[in-house]
Formats: structure tokens, sequence, C-alpha cells
């Protein structure tokens, strides 16, 4: 009886911890002086304000996110509130491609390169099943927002945590596609010929797609293992700033999918499966942590 009273309230104090809608940290890094520039056009004889993303490039994969089926969410991709991204001829960001030529120049080690590029194959296919050639891939890449907690951080041994994470990454996919085609914005090399980017991305800018599910994740683990939340949120920024090193990504598109992903996880909490599903993943994380003392 006394077990099960524990568990009642143990059970309670974390379901209203979820519940609360956290608010957005303030923007930090090198992104705080830049957003404090002008996003409005400057007069431009060359049109480049009417550079948009050709929808007829974009692939049969990349649409089929839209018919993702939910998981969680119901809630219209205009429930979420992203600021409009900078003018291609404003000062924001033209200060913004001389920031991404500026870590093309200096940046770009070997070591960070290839950090970079295996980042770049970090992401979730929610068509997956287990008979898919890249299955264990793609399931290992849901804890990668905490692969320096230890080899228990891991789907194999934490089944349940993985199927959630999966749930929560197919729901994010549809989400930040959603707005993609809503922003419809190019990439930054294709207004600023310095730029070389070294991943082929044919598709929209904005908001980041890795940025924003590192972030979901980074938020969404957090709330299970509070005690590791700078670690998660660390990686989330080193995931956003990859994109920038390699050339695809303005820092306001990372800046956009770390909006989006505050707005997309205060929506989760709202949701009463989500939460069962959440306080099963929190029990497995749990029990086996306490199981390795």
């Amino acid at each position: 009886m006394k077990k099960a009273l524990i568990f009642w309230f143990c059970l309670n104090v974390t379901l209203s911890y979820a519940q609360k809608a956290r608010p957005l940290d303030p923007i930090g890094g090198h992104y705080k002086k830049l957003a404090l520039l002008s996003k409005k056009a400057q007069f431009s004889e060359t049109g480049i304000d009417r550079k948009q993303f050709l929808m007829e490039t974009n692939s049969a994969a990349n649409l089929k996110r839209l018919s993702l089926l939910p998981v969680y969410l119901t809630v219209s991709p205009r429930a979420f509130k992203l600021p409009d991204f900078p003018e291609n001829s404003s000062i924001q960001t033209k200060a913004e491609l001389d920031y991404l030529v500026q870590l093309q120049e200096t940046a770009r080690t070997p070591d960070k390169v290839a950090e970079s590029l295996a980042f770049a194959d970090v992401y979730y296919n929610p068509s997956a099943t287990p008979d898919s050639p890249n299955w264990k891939k793609l399931r290992q890449n849901l804890f990668h927002i905490g692969r320096q907690l230890g080899p228990w951080f891991q789907p194999d041994s934490l089944p349940i945590t993985a199927n959630f994470m999966a749930k929560v990454w197919s729901d994010c996919t549809y989400y930040f596609w959603a707005l993609k085609f809503q922003h419809n914005r190019v990439r930054p090399y294709t207004i600023d010929p310095r730029i070389k980017n070294l991943n082929e991305t044919n598709f929209q800018a904005y908001p980041s797609g890795h940025a924003s599910a590192s972030w979901v994740a980074a938020y969404v683990y957090q709330e299970l293992l509070p005690q590791h939340k700078q670690l998660f949120q660390d990686n989330a920024q080193a995931m956003a700033f990859s994109r920038e090193l390699i050339g695809v990504h303005y820092p306001s598109d990372s800046e956009a999918g770390r909006i989006f992903a505050r707005q997309f996880v205060n929506y989760l909490t709202e949701n009463k499966q989500f939460l069962t599903d959440f306080e099963a993943s929190k029990k497995e994380i749990l029990e086996l942590m306490n199981k390795n003392k």
C-alpha cells in the first residue's frame, strides 16, 4: 500500500511538471547580435527579394512528409508562430551571409567538417519499418541528443522510450516540413556564390529540420532527465551550428527551429496520450538507472 501511494505521488508530480508550458530561453550565441539587425528589404535592382525555392525541384519523398498521420498533435501548422525570416536583401541577411563565409574560411577544420557531415545523417524516417536496411541507425538517431550518457542510453536498452521518441519525431517531422513549405525560403548558397555548401539540400531552408528535431528531442529528454538538461541543449545547439558550418542554413533558420521546437513540445504536453507515453518512458528510464546503480 505504501509503495502504491509513493508511486501515485511521483506519477502526479511528474505529470504536473510535464504539463507546464515552458518559456523560450532568450536568444544566445552568435545569433544574438544578428537578430538585432534590420530584416526589411533594401533597395535592390536585381530582384533578389523575389527569389524563392522552386517547388518543382522538391522530391516526392519530401512531399510525402505532408501526408504523415498525426500521433499526438492535430493542430494546424499555422498554430506555430515563427517570425518572418529576414528578406533576401536585408541588412540581417547580408550579415548572416558574411558570418557563413567567415565560418567557411576559419572554422572548417577537417575534424569539424567530418563531424558536421556525420550530423547531417542524423534524422528519423517515420515511414521506416524494422525491415528497412537503415532501421538500426534510425533508431539510434533517436538518442543522438544524449549520446554522451553512455551505453545504457540507446534503443536496445530503452525500447519503450525509443518507440515514444519515434512518435514524437513523426509529428515533429510533419510540422517542420509543413512550415518549410509555408515559408519557402531558399538556401544561403543560392543567394551568395561565396558560400560553398558541403551537403546537397534540394528543399526549403526555413526552419532548419535538423535544428527543429534536435531541439524537440532536447526539450523532451530534459523533462525525462532534468539533471542532463544542459547536455541536451548543448547537443541541439551543436547540431544547429553544424548546418551553418557546412553552408546549408542561415543562423536564422537554426533559431526558427529552436522557436518551433519550444512551441511544439508545449503543445505536446497538453495531449493526454503524450503524457501517458511520457510516463511509461520515465518509468523505464528510472528502472534502468536504478538497476545499473
